[in-house]
């Protein structure tokens, strides 16, 4: 029996609420925002950053940061976490945070 393979979508996933996210706005913290919703749902509401639809992120990958945190977000933050769970199998040490809850109850604000 060998020694166990380090699985990097078992660690435990980053998260952030809006105001947390609000917060490091405010704060000046350098990070980048990508949007993994389709380009359609970006163009009827979204909080700034780019659009990198799911179908297009492994193509984008060369577009995300390495030197600076990068939150994902998408309606109601599960798209995103399907995406970081899917990057991290790429970038193991890449410091990605999931917008908690998405932007659903934004948008109805």
């Amino acid at each position: 029996m060998g020694a166990p393979v380090f699985d990097p979508t078992k660690k435990k996933m980053k998260h952030l609420t809006y105001e947390e996210l609000e917060a490091w706005r405010r704060a000046g913290v350098a990070f980048q925002l990508i949007d993994v919703r389709e380009i359609s749902e970006h163009e009827d509401f979204n909080i700034g950053g780019e659009n990198i639809p799911m179908s297009e992120l492994f193509s984008a990958m060369s577009r995300l940061a390495s030197d600076k945190p990068v939150v994902f977000y998408c309606k109601r933050g599960i798209r995103s976490q399907i995406a970081i769970q899917k990057l991290k199998r790429h970038f193991p040490e890449a410091d990605f945070y999931n917008l908690r809850e998405g932007i659903l109850n934004l948008a109805k604000k």
